[in-house]
């Protein structure tokens, strides 16, 4: 039973506890970069563009759930809420009504300080009315009255000229997109995009319409019985991403036990990313509360290379900047159809997901060596089954899936034995001729194709203040690989321990090995070689309110094989961010200095960029890089930010090679963003 004294005292003493959500650089931040971070150094993902995401969750941030009316579906948009908390706060609301203040999450069942730490950004507490049901005249009104325009545009210029802007690029060096966005609630979405990038031609050649890329999208959701309607470009994810999923996935980060892989069906295409989309139509509809049934069907041109009628390579890019590159375009169409029908009542879940997609020509690349087993010829599909069932502290959840040949299978488990104790262990089977052109899920490759793994993660917070992850993949490549002629096998061990003695410090020391297989250099794929990579990482993160904010890392490689010397590198990066007192001005100053012995001991650091990007270079060699990013709010309306950053190479005279050669030892460049809010 709730009384006003109960919620007093837990204001009062939860003030002193929990972290204020407006902080230069709150958790749920520097959480998000931590996981990016780690999935684009280590995961092979770093080729996909992260865009999408991180607008959605800016959105979140500027309008918070309200947990009064919030649904499973909308909780189960935070992956750091285990099934478990969304069950037990959802029942919370139900027996004991509405709640008063955010600080009732504490008295939630299995909710922990570091949980609500995390979520309290993305949610508020609101009462709310008896709602009458949907009606769309009424939806239209509200949205024609209370909807929300954006226009965000971008320019990058760089302070450098590539070798290419000599002979072979055809447009101006400066990369340019502009956006236009409609909102309103969580019911509709509307908005176009073009872009250029650096080297492509403007209103000229073969974007003589303006800009190299347009895109457009609706999106309807939770309109009655119509769950999602998608008109434009838009994304899939289903199941565990075996069959489609152009959704961010989780990978083997330090979160993957406590982490929960959900799928999210059917969302805008809002970036940039011109390959990860589909472009058409897309539905899904409540049959009844437990059953649900989504159709979709696309029709597209993408990029590629034609030889004597056939296919030979899809480009997937986008970059359209010399000759070269633009006869690429728009050469073939792809069509795919296919459907998703879900069941979820209490524990269980069961979906059943199926895709087929045909080119207007023969796709006929040359399989030899490591790729004899991929895409071949011009219609395919793919078939999978999903299911999840919740058992007390257990969970468990899976999809196995077919295609044309082959087949595929990943299934994890998860344990919660005691509260703040996480285990997990995740088993995948991915035959070396199964493929599926749009799958991206759990593994050490990159495709969900020729991988056999088992991985087991434990997270843990015995003692207070600490908390301690450690995990172990092992997993094995029945054919050949790039580099690897021959099937192979590997380990991925990491420990982390991170230490929060207060709510505005904390720290990490983290470490992991790689041991993999490679073609010892010169043997033309006869002998193979184990490798062997040692990373340490140690950081440290400092919050002052809402005025500062610093964060400082140390990073040490140390990679060997049987055929040469060890391969070293280090490096020590240092970021703060500050708001200039009496002005709406941010500033975050990062500089790193690196020394590697080459490109296998390379390292990265991850930077504060415009909105909704990530940033995370890497670097070889010696020397050093430093950004400066001002962000300034005139008022609720207009915002403006500009970045500059700089990179300075020691050991050299060159940067790059072929088309992106640039003459000297400097790399800068000044980036700019305007948003524009009505």
């Amino acid at each position: 039973m709730k009384t006003i004294q109960l919620l007093w005292l837990i204001s009062i003493i939860n003030s002193l506890l929990i972290i204020p959500a407006c902080s230069a650089q709150n958790p749920s931040e520097s959480l998000l970069e931590d996981i990016l971070e780690d999935l684009s150094v280590n995961n092979s993902v770093n080729a996909l563009n992260w865009e999408n995401e991180l607008e959605e969750l800016s959105n979140r941030l500027q309008e918070p759930i309200n947990l009064n009316t919030a649904t499973r579906e909308q909780l189960e948009q935070f992956p750091f809420l285990s099934n478990i908390q969304i069950e037990h706060l959802l029942a919370y609301i139900y027996i004991n009504g509405q709640m008063k203040t955010t600080y009732e999450l504490q008295l939630v069942e299995e909710m922990d300080k570091q949980t609500i730490q995390y979520l309290l950004p993305f949610v508020c507490i609101k009462a709310i009315n008896n709602e009458s049901s949907f009606q769309w005249k009424t939806m239209l009104k509200n949205a024609a009255k209370y909807g929300k325009n954006e226009i965000l545009t971008r320019f990058d210029i760089p302070f450098y000229k590539r070798k290419g802007y000599e002979h072979t690029y055809l447009g101006p060096s400066v990369y340019n997109s502009v956006k236009y966005s409609f909102r309103y609630s969580d019911r509709l979405y509307a908005g176009v995009v073009a872009e250029k990038d650096a080297g492509e031609p403007l209103g000229a050649l073969h974007n003589r319409y303006g800009y190299d890329y347009y895109s457009f999208y609706l999106l309807l959701k939770n309109c009655g019985r119509l769950k999602a309607l998608a008109v434009g470009n838009y994304r899939l994810s289903f199941g565990q991403g075996l069959v489609i999923s152009t959704d961010y996935l989780m990978g083997k980060t330090i979160y993957a036990s406590s982490f929960n892989s959900r799928s999210s069906g059917i969302k805008k295409h809002s970036s940039t990313d011109e390959y990860n989309y589909f472009q058409g139509v897309a539905a899904t509809v409540a049959l009844s509360k437990d059953w649900n049934i989504s159709g979709f069907y696309s029709y597209r041109s993408l990029d590629g290379v034609i030889t004597d009628g056939s296919i030979t390579s899809i480009y997937k890019t986008g970059l359209h900047r010399s000759q070269k590159e633009a006869d690429k375009k728009n050469l073939f169409i792809m069509q795919l159809t296919g459907g998703n029908v879900s069941y979820q009542h209490n524990r269980i879940r069961l979906g059943i997901t199926g895709i087929y997609y045909l080119f207007n020509r023969t796709y006929e690349p040359e399989l030899t060596g490591y790729s004899k087993y991929n895409l071949y010829g011009n219609n395919f599909y793919n078939l999978g089954v999903d299911y999840a069932y919740r058992w007390r502290r257990f969970s468990f959840q899976g999809e196995t899936a077919i295609g044309k040949q082959g087949w595929a299978s990943l299934n994890r488990l998860q344990y919660s034995p005691v509260q703040n104790t996480q285990i997990m262990l995740i088993h995948r089977f991915y035959s070396y001729n199964y493929w599926a052109m749009f799958a991206h899920s759990f593994g050490e490759g990159s495709m969900t194709q020729n991988e056999q793994g088992c991985y087991i993660g434990l997270e843990t917070s015995p003692f207070a203040y600490w908390k301690f992850f450690a995990s172990f993949d092992l997993f094995s490549f029945p054919w050949k690989k790039y580099r690897v002629s021959k099937p192979s096998r590997g380990t991925d061990g990491l420990i982390q321990a991170t230490f929060t003695p207060r709510n505005h410090i904390s720290m990490y020391l983290k470490y992991r090995y790689k041991q993999k297989e490679r073609d010892w250099t010169g043997s033309k794929g006869v002998l193979t070689l184990p490798i062997f990579h040692h990373q340490f990482r140690y950081r440290l993160n400092y919050f002052w309110g809402d005025v500062l904010s610093s964060r400082t890392t140390l990073d040490y490689n140390h990679f060997h094989s049987q055929d040469k010397a060890a391969n070293k590198g280090y490096q020590i990066t240092q970021m703060i961010s500050y708001k200039l007192p009496w002005t709406r001005l941010f500033a975050d100053v990062q500089g790193s200095y690196f020394f590697t012995d080459g490109y296998d001991s390379r390292v990265y650091a991850s930077e504060k960029g415009l909105l909704y990007t990530f940033y995370t270079p890497s670097f070889q060699g010696h020397g050093f890089r430093c950004s400066i990013r001002l962000r300034y709010e005139l008022n609720k309306h207009w915002l403006f930010i500009t970045k500059f950053g700089e990179t300075v190479y020691l050991d050299r005279n060159e940067i790059g090679s072929g088309n992106d050669l640039i003459y000297g030892n400097k790399k800068s460049d000044v980036q700019m963003q305007l948003r524009i809010k009505f």
